[in-house]
């Protein structure tokens, strides 16, 4: 599924104060802002909702998906088994 972006305005200073505490006890902040925004999203969509936009992103093709990277790899192995074919 297609990730977005989103910015957040917050004091510098709480900002600044948030991650100090958050390191002392080896938490993520993106990583927490990402769970917060999970819960959210459980509680304001609907499930019936949530149900269809999974079953969207299940079906979505696997090769839309991949990386460059992941692609190329795919590739190279498929050449030798074709060379094998000949």
């Amino acid at each position: 599924m297609k990730k977005e972006a989103i910015t957040v305005q917050m004091d510098a200073e709480k900002l600044r104060a948030v991650k100090r505490y958050m390191e002392k006890k080896d938490a993520d902040l993106e990583q927490e802002l990402c769970d917060q925004l999970q819960r959210l999203y459980e509680k304001f969509v609907p499930a019936n909702v949530r149900e269809y936009i999974d079953e969207s992103a299940d079906i979505e093709t696997p090769a839309s998906t991949l990386s460059k990277k992941q692609k190329e790899k795919i590739r190279q192995t498929a050449e030798p088994r074709q060379a094998d074919e000949q």
